[in-house]
């Protein structure tokens, strides 16, 4: 169905890129599904503390992304897979910290509030699931799926990519 979309013609490009995305954002919620519950897991059963947990259901999450991604979402079959997983460890570097820090930034904001105890109860401890959800969402719109469609699934020639980057720029500053 991809091809299809992809060759019908170029006023129909925008479909494709919907079916894309749509892809993408499918390959991201199993994926985060998995990052909830190893995280869940390990703060609930086995007591790890949140941050830690987020750190590892990250990175759990983000294996199971670069798999679904690699075939099923971008067809990155032409792609050398060890350039993927170069430029998606780049990518997944930043997805993680900006996951972690977030998190733990938004839950550490949220708890200092005292409406958001008085609101919350008992289950204060819990509001580290709310931010993640909440930094989760900003963090696979705004960071992974621009940089996986546009930079790791890309068969890109780096030094010809730098190149031609910086010779446009020096252009922009001649005009």
């Amino acid at each position: 169905m991809d091809y299809q979309l992809k060759e019908k013609s170029k006023g129909a490009k925008w479909r494709y890129d919907v079916w894309v995305f749509f892809k993408a954002q499918l390959s991201a919620q199993f994926a985060s599904f998995v990052d909830f519950l190893v995280t869940i897991l390990l703060v609930k059963v086995f007591g790890v503390f949140y941050l830690y947990a987020t750190f590892i259901g990250s990175v759990v999450g983000g294996g199971v992304n670069c798999a679904i991604n690699y075939g099923w979402v971008f067809h990155a079959e032409n792609v050398k897979k060890m350039h993927v997983a170069v430029k998606y460890l780049f990518v997944w570097g930043g997805s993680i910290l900006l996951n972690t820090w977030g998190t733990f930034a938004l839950t550490e904001w949220l708890t200092g509030m005292p409406w958001v105890n008085g609101l919350l109860g008992y289950y204060v401890d819990n509001v580290f699931i709310l931010s993640k959800i909440i930094v989760a969402v900003l963090v696979a719109f705004f960071w992974n799926y621009h940089l996986q469609k546009f930079f790791v699934y890309r068969n890109h020639n780096f030094k010809g990519f730098l190149k031609h980057y910086f010779e446009n720029k020096k252009d922009e500053y001649e005009l």
